[in-house]
């Protein structure tokens, strides 16, 4: 079964940093994009961060030159290194294994989001 799932979240005083991880399995990993979500208290969920099977990466103006995002390929892991945290930032953060390539059987593949549970991130001020 596909599934990825996320860690690292937690409380943090503003202007601190904490680091969160999106581990897939299931899937052929390093062939499709991921991405991080985040959906705060009273808003729509808003797309943060995603980085491409090749390693290319794109960011929210909000957190430009505050998060950055990476993957191990090997590990099945993407990160996401959240710095100089602010209140605003307080959210669920999802991952998504984007169009991910799923071997259902020995010989039947096929291509579908797979969405993560969250982590949750609390910034105090």
């Amino acid at each position: 079964q596909a599934r990825v799932v996320e860690s690292g979240g937690g409380l943090v005083q503003a202007g601190g940093s904490l680091k969160l991880a999106c581990t897939a399995s299931g899937m052929i990993f390093n062939s499709n994009d991921v991405a991080w979500h985040r959906q705060g208290p009273g808003k729509q969920r808003e797309l943060v961060a995603r980085i491409t099977r090749g390693g290319t990466t794109n960011y929210a103006a909000s957190v430009k030159g505050r998060f950055t995002i990476s993957r191990d390929n090997g590990a099945t892991t993407v990160y996401l290194q959240m710095n100089n945290l602010r209140p605003e930032d307080t959210a669920v953060y999802y991952c998504v294994a984007e169009d991910a390539l799923i071997p259902y059987s020995d010989t039947s593949m096929g291509r579908e989001d797979v969405w993560g549970q969250g982590t949750q991130v609390t910034v105090s001020s």
